[in-house]
């Protein structure tokens, strides 16, 4: 059995993401020890909580409580734990999933992080046909530059993918971005595509012979 002075024994700032996976696998499901690891408050072992806790306990009350508990947490580091909490736990379970399309209006900047990553997660793969596309594009429109820059960044996301992927969209999308002009002057590395949205979508779109 792991407790939690053996995992953390195993942890140091030494650990990458790699070595957190590879633990995780050893330890498999064990959400009494996530919930340890999650008490700690620190980065690494928050991240490994996400990835062994028992996602059938996952409900609003838990949720609530992670978006309390990360408030105090570095920006780029809840950003991190978020993403793996919702590639690992919440998009492999519908009912956790039904949760998430419910927080576009959450009071939480945590949960209203999480609606947009599944929003542009379910449209990256070029999966075209979801019925609250119209909706979804509006919401843009009307509330992005009253954003946090984290979760503009990933409402900016969900419009690059759409315009890259649904041509019916694409100008009206290009046209957001010329207007709020958001990311524009934002460096990205060698190789990686531009997130200011004109860019974003026409250079994917090309990629993609689309």
């Amino acid at each position: 059995m792991n407790t939690l002075t053996e995992t953390l024994a195993q942890i140091n700032k030494a650990s990458k993401f790699g070595d957190l996976k590879k633990l995780a696998k050893e330890i498999k499901k064990n959400h009494t020890l996530a919930l340890k690891l999650w008490e700690t408050g620190q980065y690494y072992p928050r991240l490994l909580a996400v990835l062994i806790l028992d996602r059938k306990l996952v409900d609003q009350v838990f949720m609530d409580k992670i978006a309390t508990d990360l408030k105090n947490q570095r920006v780029d580091e809840w950003n991190q734990i978020l993403d793996w909490l919702y590639a690992n736990q919440l998009k492999k379970s519908k009912k956790l999933i039904a949760m998430v399309e419910k927080w576009r209006t959450s009071e939480s900047p945590v949960l209203r992080k999480l609606f947009w990553t599944h929003q542009y997660r379910i449209r990256w793969t070029g999966k075209t046909g979801h019925d609250n596309t119209d909706e979804i594009i509006g919401v843009i429109e009307e509330t992005i530059m009253s954003e946090r820059r984290l979760i503009q960044e990933t409402m900016v996301m969900t419009a690059g993918w759409i315009g890259v992927y649904n041509l019916a969209y694409r100008d009206r999308l290009i046209i957001l971005g010329e207007d709020t002009e958001l990311f524009k002057d934002v460096e990205v590395p060698p190789g990686c595509t531009s997130w200011y949205l004109p860019d974003f979508i026409r250079t994917e779109a090309e990629k993609r012979g689309l």
